[in-house]
């Protein structure tokens, strides 16, 4: 499904890309998992770990997990909710992602000074070094941050307050000789969002 019909079909507030995902359309690429289900138990190289759903109100309720900073083995008991992707913004505030020559729409996931999660989709095309560099120039105060996938896959769906916005990504490569897709291609996995007071959150 898209973002739109995940949130449709779940009673989301908002969802975005889980992670990059395999040739079986289902299976993220490195470690995913929570409560009563593994999508994939393979801890890959990537650096980067979203950590949500804690099991103890003395943590932080969500965190990215920066395996050259924090240990991750000790941390991960503390949490029901795993989700492994690449850095692109380290725990020192630094880009960390090599320059490339491409091009293309990201879907990307973030915390703040504050611990505020930022739900972030560029339908630009940009190499992401350079929006890493443009993420780091903004007022955000973003401390870390994350690649969750880009393309035409990338995606975020928003409904609150009686509006609903949303956006999907656009094809890689030089852009100039492609035309944008019409509509939001289906992904197997989404991170979502409740309300708080929705009785339906299933934790």
């Amino acid at each position: 499904m898209s973002t739109k019909e995940w949130s449709l079909k779940f009673g989301l507030q908002a969802a975005i890309n889980a992670s990059m995902y395999q040739k079986d359309y289902k299976t993220s690429v490195s470690l995913m998992r929570r409560k009563g289900h593994i999508n994939n138990a393979r801890l890959s190289k990537d650096k980067a770990i979203l950590a949500f759903n804690s099991k103890n109100p003395q943590v932080p309720p969500i965190r990215i997990i920066d395996r050259q900073c924090d240990d991750f083995h000790e941390i991960k008991s503390q949490y029901r909710t795993l989700i492994q992707n690449i850095r692109m913004i380290s725990c020192r505030g630094i880009n960390v992602w090599r320059q490339q020559s491409g091009r293309w729409s990201t879907a990307a996931l973030a915390l703040d000074n504050n611990g505020n999660v930022l739900f972030i989709h560029v339908k630009s095309p940009y190499s992401t070094h350079d929006l890493a560099d443009i993420l780091l120039d903004l007022p955000l105060g973003i401390d870390r941050a994350m690649y969750l996938e880009g393309g035409p896959q990338a995606q975020l769906f928003i409904q609150s307050r009686g509006e609903t916005h949303e956006f999907f990504g656009t094809y890689s490569g030089t852009f100039s000789n492609t035309v944008p897709p019409n509509y939001a291609w289906p992904i197997p996995n989404v991170i979502g969002v409740y309300l708080r007071s929705d009785p339906t959150v299933n934790k």
